[in-house]
């Protein structure tokens, strides 16, 4: 194997069965992190993945996955077989056989156990239902069949010098089953069964406790699934068929056969189905999905369009430049997949507690038997036994290890919905720290294109206007440009010029319709002598606005003023106004000139202007916040700011999600909307409060579960129905992120 071979990094995604709560992917991550060759391994239990960044020259995905097998899991990698959606709906459809066959067995002795109590004196008991043989005819099954898992992954746990939740579910029902089994047989042996009743039984703790859990793990599994919306809904907007043009002739196809260089006919109302270039036609393409952007996009031969946007009216003829995963909505779907995978830094500190929490609950339950036998009821097992089980059933850690990675999921899934797109689970955790904001100028706080804001015409401005579209047609320069398009807004028309010329440094001189005019700077007009002196306090006026002005002469007189400038997007100031809400100091940064930036600044209500900053300043003005202890954020177009962004503890790249601007950024805001800001950090407040919320009530519901337990106050059935209700509510505290709403 060459050296450069043993050097390349390479990551896939393997899909991880067998798992039941976070020890389960600690320990996967431990053993996959130990093998020569991987860089890391990340195990994420609530999507069921191992992310693996390793050496191919030094490590196999084969060994990879044989690995996993050795720690008693399987792995395939996710692109082979059923998706995990398919392979989520068929744990789904076991878990729910499973429940109703253990619910169905479990039923009759949850009402034998019912009628002993006192305040149920008058429930009617089948005679039946209080035989022991009948009732170890009805829990066997429940605790063998159903209960299989619970004792294959106990045995692959201790097997691997470690303990998760199925040893304690394991050790809880065995210990009931089998002590009512030894009574069973005494009863039976000891002549008992000709008189009547037999004796107390806990074989419905058992089968009780196995179908809560399994309940537990269905309500889990459901919940787990809808955290995945957002991919589903991101994976939806793809197009499933394209129109391509092979060999003259047109053929419809899957869209994943389509190669770059293809030719593809889009018809109107068609999805666009992969990124490319427009060679024939004219159209309108809505890119709302993409930009958030409501107002259709004008499309015409050289422009570029991306794939899943909608084609609205012309028939396009696109020449295919990326396919498949290379495609804008791929790279997208990748981005919301790997931070819905990642690990936030918080979750560390879960993943450790769960790692040493059920040795030490072990050693509880071991030690509250012994007090319950030897001092509290002396000799009495079987009250000694039910504490004991109702303590390694009320412990097992499955909220804890759902507590993080549920809320990631649903957090970054809602932020995606919202045009924003976290690089990871820790990018997602940092944002919320950030007290200082750095914004580009151009792009981000501007529209980063210039536009007619104001004319001043002596005499008919509809006629001056005209005149002035037609001078300026003829030129490239980005500010006629701006011109042109502000009067072609206003519905004029314009006429053609007899002659044009461009004065470098001056302005342009045109004859439209026999009339001579002159359009450009102070030094223009006293070039060719016009007395435009009295215009002159009116052009600084626009200056000091920030807008570059232009005097107009027609025939050799003063005929008015058209300024055009780089306007502010409209809801700069709205969203600048909600940072400081936010207490966040919002700092403006551009390399234009002081006067300019400052009037864009009061405009937004921006305080802090850097003006005049050149591209690698730009950093250094990140690292000055730094050292002032600040968590800086800096805002910019993900190109000419990569420095910056890369400095930044947060790079946020704002625009339609270009590659360059991926890659550069933690975060990508694809609405190009400066209101974004405010919504990723507020979405990433909400996220890291509901990490919180869960994390307190998985640790407090078993810090303070057990103590209740070891002093006798919990029978195991309700110790079961409670861990249960744990981890469901911890999926559902974090599915209410989905629906979290961050603008006011």
């Amino acid at each position: 194997m060459s050296a450069t071979a043993s050097t390349e990094q390479k990551q896939t995604t393997l899909q991880i069965t067998g798992m039941t709560c976070a020890a389960c992917a600690n320990r996967i991550e431990k053993g996959l992190n130990k093998l020569d060759g991987v860089s890391s391994a990340n195990v994420n239990f609530a999507m069921e993945t191992a992310r693996v960044e390793f050496r191919p020259g030094e490590v196999t995905i084969e060994e990879l996955q044989a690995k996993v097998k050795q720690l008693g899991y399987g792995a395939v990698a996710q692109q082979e077989g059923h998706t995990a959606e398919d392979r989520r709906q068929n744990e789904v459809r076991l878990q729910k056989r499973k429940l109703l066959v253990s619910a169905i067995l479990s039923l009759p002795l949850l009402w034998s156990m019912v009628g002993h109590f006192s305040f149920t004196s008058w429930m009617y008991v089948p005679d039946l239902f209080m035989n022991p043989w009948f009732q170890l005819l009805l829990a066997t099954p429940v605790q063998f069949y159903i209960g299989k898992p619970f004792y294959v992954g106990a045995y692959k746990a201790l097997r691997n010098g470690s303990a998760n939740m199925d040893v304690l579910v394991s050790l809880g029902t065995s210990a009931a089953y089998f002590y009512s089994l030894y009574l069973t047989l005494e009863w039976y042996v000891g002549g008992d069964a000709h008189h009547g009743h037999g004796p107390s039984l806990y074989y419905e703790t058992s089968a009780v406790l196995i179908t809560l859990v399994i309940m537990g793990k269905l309500f889990e599994s459901l919940a787990k699934g809808r955290t995945s919306e957002a991919i589903k809904s991101l994976m939806g907007l793809q197009a499933k068929t394209a129109l391509v043009v092979r060999d003259g002739q047109e053929t419809l196809i899957p869209v994943d056969e389509v190669l770059t260089g293809d030719v593809v006919l889009v018809r109107p109302g068609d999805k666009v189905p992969v990124d490319g270039i427009v060679m024939e036609g004219v159209s309108s393409v809505d890119e709302s999905m993409l930009t958030g952007e409501s107002l259709p996009v004008e499309k015409k031969a050289g422009d570029s369009v991306i794939g899943a946007t909608i084609n609205k009216n012309g028939v396009l003829r696109i020449q295919a430049t990326k396919v498949g995963k290379d495609t804008a909505l791929a790279q997208i779907i990748k981005v919301v997949e790997e931070a819905q995978g990642s690990k936030a830094p918080i979750q560390r500190v879960a993943d450790v507690i769960s790692g040493i929490f059920v040795p030490i609950v072990v050693g509880i339950a071991v030690l509250a038997f012994l007090a319950w036998y030897f001092f509290v009821t002396p000799g009495d097992v079987a009250e000694a036994l039910e504490k004991a089980i109702a303590i390694l059933v009320i412990a097992c850690p499955c909220a804890l290890g759902l507590a993080t990675p549920t809320s990631i999921m649903a957090g970054s899934g809602r932020a995606a919905e919202l045009g924003i797109l976290f690089k990871g689970g820790e990018h997602l955790e940092q944002t919320h720290k950030i007290d200082a904001i750095i914004l580009d100028k151009t792009g981000t706080v501007t529209k980063g294109k210039p536009e007619l804001t104001d004319v001043l015409a002596i005499g008919n401005e509809a006629e001056f206007l005209r005149l002035v579209g037609a001078a300026e047609k003829n030129s490239e320069h980005p500010l006629a440009e701006a011109i042109v398009e502000g009067i072609k807004a206003r519905n004029i028309e314009m006429p053609g010029t007899q002659s044009f010329e461009a004065i470098p440094g001056y302005g342009v001189k045109a004859v439209v319709e026999g009339k001579t005019l002159l359009i450009g700077t102070r030094r223009l007009m006293e070039k060719y002598a016009v007395e435009a002196a009295g215009a002159y306090g009116t052009m600084a006026d626009f200056e000091n606005a920030g807008k570059t002005a232009m005097l107009v002469a027609i025939d050799g007189r003063y005929a008015g003023i058209v300024a055009v400038a780089d306007t502010i997007k409209e809801t700069s100031k709205d969203a600048v106004r909600r940072l400081k809400e936010m207490g966040i100091q919002v700092i403006m940064i551009t390399g234009d000139n002081e006067r300019t930036a400052k009037a864009i600044a009061a405009e937004v209500g921006i305080d802090h202007v850097r003006a005049e900053v050149l591209p690698e300043g730009k950093a250094e003005e990140v690292k000055k916040l730094q050292a002032e202890g600040k968590t800086v954020a800096m805002v910019g177009d993900g190109i000419n700011d990569a420095p910056a962004l890369a400095t930044a503890n947060i790079g946020m790249a704002i625009g339609t999600g270009t590659d360059v601007a991926m890659e550069a950024a933690d975060v990508t805001l694809m609405r190009g909307d400066l209101s974004s800001i405010p919504d990723a950090i507020s979405m990433s407040r909400k996220t890291m409060s509901n990490i919180k919320q869960n994390l307190f009530w998985a640790l407090g519901y078993n810090t303070i579960g057990i103590p209740i337990a070891a002093v006798g106050l919990l029978a195991p059935w309700v110790a079961g129905a409670a861990m249960a209700l744990s981890s469901v509510s911890v999926v559902l505290n974090a599915l209410r992120l989905q629906r979290a709403k961050v603008r006011h």
